[in-house]
């Protein structure tokens, strides 16, 4: 009895670790090679042209959140608690079956004027051919986060980097091997399934492709269960879920409404799609902030609902905080230290918009610790505060893209997600504070933070410098900075490893 005492009070940092490392192997491996496709576009794409990508997929972020309704997080609360985890899947994957297709039917029907309206006239295919993609991948949402419920990470991660390898490879062979191969043998079969014209559909045409084939690894997760449907339970779960999705679509408002916005609120001398294309490239660099702060969401979320009524959750809660912001700034002075040599990958055409790089990156951080925070009103059931909290961070984002991108263009963007995150994340911990007080080392993070801005400062003043020096003084710094955080830490990192 002893024993299994001290494992499961010893073990929660273990399992969120070993989680996090498979989840994040995938949303980092699959992510890397994703994010392989951004050079890829910058040297096939002019950044007019990487704009309408851009452009498309900000679209398609907001209505995979409202095609969700909230029920990914309703049904990792529900069947938590529930004696019948078949009962909430079952109901779960049953309603956002039926609304995906309804979706689907009306965009199909509906082509046209929404193509017109989004300002593709000329491509009604392009709503066709993100409608399935988004319905495919509201479906499939829920039996990932049934693999996750169940402490299945090796077949998520599987499934997840299989469509991003499909991804990757159907983009190479429509973009590049097949305009190759037809410069070569203009009468060769490839004719059949190659139009030149479609040009940058291919990008969305691979990513259909991509998405098909995932929800072919998934079907047996969806058939193998006895599909049982409860509507009494739906109703309780969209209940719940309902400020998850108040949540979701500020949120999106927050990361993508800059991208969408661009393009009707620049002067038209300024080019806007040109602006986008710089905006959305430069925007990817931050990358690596991003699958790091995946990673630990895909971990931590049924990780904390799963010790809600443990004694030293609190604490857990703590140590995870302190642990994650530490490797956040590592990561954030690791890209900006090194940014010079990050960007020789992209085309030189799109290096006028490397400034913005520093400010997402630090926003995204943000980001990480405002979820990090906002456990506490999903432990309570008190969603409506994480409501009000995206729906100030979308007004103020609203107010600035709306006030600055006239006059300074996508830098005014990221300016916007800057303030926007900051803001959150300060909110998120005040109510927090009130209503699930954690004992955050606010100390030692509060220095942390404040030694890292401060080299990055000091970075400024390299930048100028001959190469040799540069590249010196910015190893010099990075491992000054681990230097620190190892004799700060070296005791409590010993402790939780000897654990």
């Amino acid at each position: 009895m002893i024993i299994f005492v001290q494992k499961r009070t010893l073990n929660p940092f273990k399992k969120l670790a070993g989680d996090t490392a498979i989840y994040g192997m995938s949303s980092i491996v699959g992510r890397f090679l994703n994010w392989w496709l951004v050079p890829y576009y910058t040297i096939i794409f002019i950044p007019e042209e990487y704009g309408i990508v851009t452009n498309l997929y900000s679209y398609v972020a907001f209505f995979l959140v409202l095609l969700l309704y909230g029920m990914e997080t309703s049904y990792f609360r529900y069947a938590s608690k529930s004696k019948n985890r078949e009962l909430v899947y079952s109901t779960t994957l049953i309603s956002v079956f039926f609304t995906s297709i309804l979706f689907v039917l009306v965009l199909t029907i509906l082509k046209n004027p929404i193509a017109a309206w989004i300002r593709y006239p000329e491509h009604p295919e392009y709503v066709v051919w993100l409608a399935v993609i988004l319905g495919i991948d509201a479906v499939t949402a829920i039996p990932f986060a049934r693999l996750r419920l169940n402490n299945r990470p090796l077949k998520f991660a599987a499934v997840k980097i299989i469509n991003i390898v499909f991804n990757i490879g159907f983009n190479i062979f429509f973009l590049s091997l097949c305009p190759k191969i037809l410069e070569n043998n203009p009468d060769s079969w490839i004719n059949l399934i190659y139009v030149r014209e479609i040009g940058v559909g291919y990008v969305f045409l691979s990513n259909l492709l991509a998405s098909l084939i995932t929800l072919l690894f998934l079907l047996p997760e969806m058939i193998k269960v006895s599909l049982k449907f409860e509507r009494e339970l739906l109703w309780q779960m969209l209940s719940y879920g309902f400020p998850i999705l108040i949540v979701g679509l500020a949120g999106m408002i927050n990361q993508n409404i800059d991208k969408i916005l661009i393009p009707f609120l620049l002067p038209d001398g300024q080019n806007a799609m040109h602006q986008l294309g710089l905006y959305g490239a430069n925007y990817k660099l931050a990358v690596l902030m991003n699958m790091f702060i995946q990673a630990f969401r895909y971990a931590f979320e049924p990780f904390f609902f799963a010790r809600e009524n443990m004694s030293d959750d609190r604490q857990v809660y703590a140590t995870i905080m302190k642990y994650f912001v530490i490797f956040g700034l590592i990561i954030f002075l690791g890209m900006i230290l090194f940014l010079d040599i990050i960007t020789l990958i992209i085309g030189s055409n799109y290096h006028e918009g490397l400034k913005v790089v520093p400010i997402i990156l630090m926003a995204n951080l943000f980001f990480g610790i405002y979820f990090a925070l906002s456990l506490w009103y999903k432990l309570k059931d008190m969603t409506r505060y994480g409501a009000y909290m995206a729906l100030i961070g979308a007004a103020i984002t609203l107010v600035i893209n709306i006030s600055l991108i006239p006059f300074m263009g996508y830098m005014g963007s990221a300016i916007a997600v800057f303030v926007c995150y900051l803001v959150m994340m300060i909110l998120s911990y005040y109510w927090g504070r009130k209503y699930y007080p954690v004992p955050y080392d606010l100390k030692r993070i509060g220095t942390y933070f404040g030694i890292a801005v401060g080299i990055y400062l000091i970075n400024l003043f390299l930048y100028n410098q001959p190469s040799w020096i540069k590249y010196a003084g910015e190893s010099f710094l990075f491992i000054g900075f681990l230097s620190i955080i190892w004799k700060l830490e070296k005791n409590q990192l010993k402790r939780l490893l000897k654990r």
